[in-house]
């Protein structure tokens, strides 16, 4: 009777429990799947990032060796520059010292010029003199 329908009602109750149960077992275990696969995604894309970082830290290291690289051409290349400079400067120096003698050569000509005419007038004034002796 009485007791059978009591039991009766705490026999369902724990039916439907045990259907509750299995229920939110199974949602528990979708969710799980879920954040597994989120997971699963999560892991792989920070293998692709962690990748592509790496290619850039390469890239950044090559980068770098060409800078340093074409700092030291353009240190090698104003080095030479300035050699080229000191080069041009001393020529400059030299012409103007060849240009200095040249002018010392003129007025000597000159001087020697002037010498070796009033050498000629005293030859002839000398060669009047001695055709005035008689023999």
């Amino acid at each position: 009777g009485e007791a059978g329908k009591g039991f009766a009602v705490v026999a369902n109750e724990v039916k439907e429990l045990a259907q509750e149960t299995a229920k939110a077992t199974e949602d528990i275990a979708k969710r799980v799947l879920a954040i597994q696969g989120d997971t699963t995604a999560a892991v792989t894309a920070i293998e692709e990032i962690s990748q592509i970082v790496a290619q850039i830290s390469d890239r950044q290291t090559t980068i770098a060796s060409a800078v340093e690289e074409q700092t030291a051409t353009t240190s090698e290349m104003s080095r030479s520059v300035q050699e080229a400079a000191g080069g041009s400067g001393q020529i400059a120096a030299n012409i103007t010292s060849v240009s200095t003698a040249a002018d010392s050569t003129t007025q000597a000509l000159t001087q020697t010029r002037t010498a070796v005419d009033e050498l000629s007038r005293m030859a002839a004034d000398l060669r009047t003199t001695v055709g005035n002796f008689t023999y």
